[in-house]
């Protein structure tokens, strides 16, 4: 069993963020103070579940650098960095690795490789690691040489839709009340099949209300976008105290609750 984070990186948005990749042609252009106050406000609800947050500068002419979660997986006995597929991130590894933990090895992901970590779920001592458009094959079986020794497992899955595989799966754990039944993953229709989740308590995030697959399990605790109340409910319903933060900039920038910190 993975332990319960106690603490979080995270990163306000430059104002270069305006320009961040995952906009749509024609969409509403990036509102950047209005994104700041987002991001105080995220900020607030990661302490409220408790953590301990480190907040670091933002990173100048880096748009996507406030997405920190992509960068890196911090273990127990490992540290493991991203390859971006976009070259325009890749310059976001050298902004982050300063402020990892010193304590222990670091294994990068190398060229030919490409991997970003909100393409990674975690449940328990598993990574199902979705193959797409920023994660090659490449990149996960550097992963898994590096994870297999500690006794951990590597899975692939096929991105079915969306940038990147949390994009519309989210995992939220046991039950705070049960602990002892499947656990609970949010997913869109189009993930419904995916072999990982046979034995799980599968809630159905509304085709309407998309953004909400991709949440923040923090134990009895989830942070959830804003302005989707079907699944808020949801997920109310099966125990978890619900925290709501607006996101609607960072969605802007195909951007969600997850990619906003990096647990610790």
């Amino acid at each position: 069993m993975s332990a319960r984070p106690r603490s979080a990186l995270v990163r306000s948005p430059d104002p270069s963020f305006v320009d961040a990749l995952g906009q749509q042609e024609g969409a509403p252009a990036i509102n950047y103070d209005l994104a700041l106050a987002q991001h105080r406000l995220y900020v607030t609800a990661l302490q409220t579940a408790g953590l301990t947050v480190t907040e670091l500068p933002p990173a100048a002419g880096l748009p996507d650098a406030c997405f920190v979660q992509d960068m890196a997986l911090v273990l127990p006995e490992l540290t493991l960095l991203a390859r971006p597929a976009m070259p325009s991130r890749q310059n976001e590894i050298a902004v982050i690795r300063p402020h990892l933990p010193d304590d222990r090895p670091v294994m990068a992901v190398e060229a030919p490789g490409t991997l970003e970590w909100g393409d990674v779920l975690r449940i328990d001592d598993t990574l199902y690691i979705g193959l797409s458009k920023r994660t090659n094959a490449a990149g996960v079986e550097q992963v898994r040489a590096a994870l297999t020794p500690l006794g951990m497992q590597v899975e692939t899955v096929q991105v079915p839709a969306g940038l990147h595989l949390l994009s519309g799966l989210s995992y939220l754990g046991p039950t705070p009340s049960s602990p002892e039944n499947p656990g609970v993953v949010l997913a869109w229709e189009t993930y419904r099949d995916l072999p990982l989740l046979a034995e799980l308590d599968v809630i159905i995030v509304p085709e309407t209300e998309a953004p909400a697959a991709n949440v923040l399990a923090l134990g009895g605790t989830v942070v959830v976008p804003a302005g989707f109340p079907h699944t808020a409910a949801a997920i109310w319903h099966r125990g978890f105290r619900v925290l709501s933060v607006s996101l609607s900039e960072f969605a802007k920038a195909d951007g969600g609750v997850t990619c906003l910190s990096l647990l610790i």
